[in-house]
This record gives structure tokens, sequence and C-alpha cells, in this order.
């Protein structure tokens, strides 16, 4: 099975021989490299460019006004934030046009922790995305939603963000994507760069099948009735993992995965939580002013009176930055056993 790194790759492949996109670039990007995380080696289309994340957008933004397709990236979110502005100006571009200019772009970059990054490469920047109006945001917990949420965002005519739990770039996973070999080691033959000289090495791709998940649209990963915990990227493999174990004991907790930040399947979340009258909102973003404190912000406006327990928000601490020891990042980010002690404690909250 491929691995999220390796999905990418091969989306961005069908987007370039199949979906007319022309470029793919950002820091590192091109050749030899290929990406940090080389997730754009052997692609035909993609290039350098300076360490400039404000050039890296604009250059976007120019070639979407243009009527071409691009996927720009900005190589850890942790650099992204001083083209926020850029991003508004892209994000309004529609509408301030009167619908007449379109922006057909990607932006991808990695967030998170997880990779033991410390203050410069563990931020989240979900919370932020969810507030830049007139973008799409997206972000997968496995290969397979990778490859699919890739090529909607792709295909979609305005800007979408989209996020790549850097985590997660290296785990596989569990479903074949359209047209992948069913030898990993094939695959890594295939499409994955040798260590050493690149010079003459060219990617030989298989047959890939377009497979898209539409944005907005969640996934239920673990059917439940006792309580409903809704997460995406990383942390929505640590809930199911909760999930899985408070399974043997009889309490069957229902996970969605969200993968769209916006727009979110607002219609899955509020099915669920009538069902079960239980939530709780994991990510880990800091916790004032999280996206997930919206969520239950709507949770309580809307289903107030469907609930048995005040809706809970398990989030990142609110600090300027992550510690590179692994004890100072597992204690700024949640854990399993913080999501299974939130999960304990709802469950025993009576009405």
């Amino acid at each position: 099975m491929a691995n999220m790194a390796q999905a990418i790759r091969m989306a961005l492949h069908y987007g370039e021989s199949e979906m007319g996109v022309k470029d793919i670039f950002g820091q590192d990007v091109g050749a030899p490299l290929g990406g940090v995380f080389t997730a754009t080696q052997g692609l035909k289309n993609a290039w350098n460019t300076p360490l400039d994340e404000r050039g890296i957008i604009g250059v976007a933004m120019g070639i979407a006004m243009a009527g071409d397709r691009c996927v720009a990236e900005i190589q850890f979110c942790d650099y992204i934030f001083n083209t926020i502005d850029l991003l508004k100006i892209a994000g309004n571009t529609l509408w301030c046009t009167n619908g007449q200019i379109q922006l057909p772009m990607v932006v991808m970059t990695p967030v998170g922790a997880g990779i033991r990054g410390s203050v410069y490469h563990s931020h989240s920047v979900d919370s932020w995305a969810s507030r830049l109006a007139g973008w799409k945001v997206v972000m997968p917990s496995n290969p397979l939603d990778a490859y699919g949420l890739l090529l909607s965002a792709i295909e979609d005519p305005n800007p979408v963000l989209y996020l790549k739990p850097k985590a997660l770039m290296r785990v596989r996973g569990e479903d074949l994507i359209p047209g992948e070999p069913e030898s990993e080691k094939d695959l890594k033959a295939m499409i994955d760069a040798p260590i050493g000289d690149r010079s003459k090495w060219k990617a030989r791709w298989p047959e890939l099948s377009k497979y898209q998940v539409p944005i907005g649209q969640g996934k239920i990963t673990r059917e439940g009735d006792r309580m409903t915990v809704v997460s995406y990227g990383r942390h929505l493999l640590l809930c199911n993992e909760v999930a899985d174990k408070l399974r043997e004991e009889g309490i069957a907790v229902e996970v969605i995965d969200l993968r769209s930040i916006y727009p979110y399947d607002w219609q899955m979340i509020s099915a669920s939580v009538r069902k079960t009258g239980r939530v709780l909102f994991v990510n880990e973003d800091t916790e004032v002013t999280n996206f997930a404190e919206h969520l239950a912000y709507r949770t309580t406006q809307e289903l107030f009176y469907e609930l048995m327990a005040k809706p809970r928000v398990l989030a990142g601490k609110h600090l300027p930055g992550i510690g590179l020891h692994a004890s100072l990042e597992d204690a700024s980010v949640p854990q399993k056993h913080e999501i299974e002690q939130q999960i304990r404690e709802c469950l025993a909250e009576v009405p």
C-alpha cells in the first residue's frame, strides 16, 4: 500500500497528465529533492522557487488568474503566516470580481506536530485557515483520501488549501490507490527516486484512475451510539485507536473523519450527535479560538435539546511553540490517554 507521500505524488502526476496542471512549484519541490517529504519526486512540471513564501503565493495567484491550474507548496505551514494578506486576496477575488475571475489554485503545506520538529516545524494552521473566507480547506488522514481530496482540490475552480499532516507522510494506508500495484516493493521501484545520483532517473508511473473525495464530505470511521468524536488528520487515527479500545469494554463510540475543515459536513455531525447525545471535538491546533470551538458552539446552538452532556473540545495547549523534547511535545498536543479521559468523563456526565 502507498504511504501518504506516494499517494500525493501519484495524485499530482494524474493532475499534470490528465487534469491540466501546468505548474507544481515551491522550495525544493523540483529535482533533485522532490519536496522535503518527497511528495513531488518525478513530476515533469515540478520546479524550484527561491525561499520566498510571498513570492510562491503571488506566482500561484498570477498563474490562476491567467486561467491555468497550478499547485504551489509552502514547505512547512510554520512559514505561511507572512502570506495571510495574499491568501485573503486570493479568497475574495471571485467575490470582488462579481464571479468574473476564478483562481484554480491549490496550496499544499505540511502541518502539525508528531515529527519532533520543535518550535519552527510543529505548528498547525487549520484554525487560521478556517477563517480564510473564499478558500476550501482539506486535511486527509490516510493515503486514499489524500489522493482523492487532492484530485478534488485540483478540479475545483477556486482556491483550495491542502493540509498534509507531517506525522502521516510515511504512514501506509489500508486501501490501494486506483491503479497502484499491490506490491509495496514494486511501487517503490516505480516512483521512489534512488538515493544518490538522480540525474538520469525517471519515474515509471502506474496506470492511475480518477478517484475523488468530494470536498465537504466527512466519513464515519467507527460506528457507535454512545458518543460522537469528531477529528481529522493525524488525530483521527488516535481517536480510532481509543474507540477500538473502548469497544472491547462494550462502549461504542462513533468517530467522524471530517476530512474537510471548510466546508465541513455539518449534516453528518448533527445526525451523529442527535443519535448519541454526546460529542468531543479533537485537533492539535491551539485551544484559544480553535476551529473546534466553532463546531461546539454550533452544536450547542442547534442541538441543545438533543444533548445529554456539554460538548467538549480537546486541542493543543495555547503556547508560543512546541518544545523539541518528546515530553514537551506530548504535553503540548492531545495524546491518546487524554482523548480517552475526555470520552470517559463525558459518558459519566448525567443529564
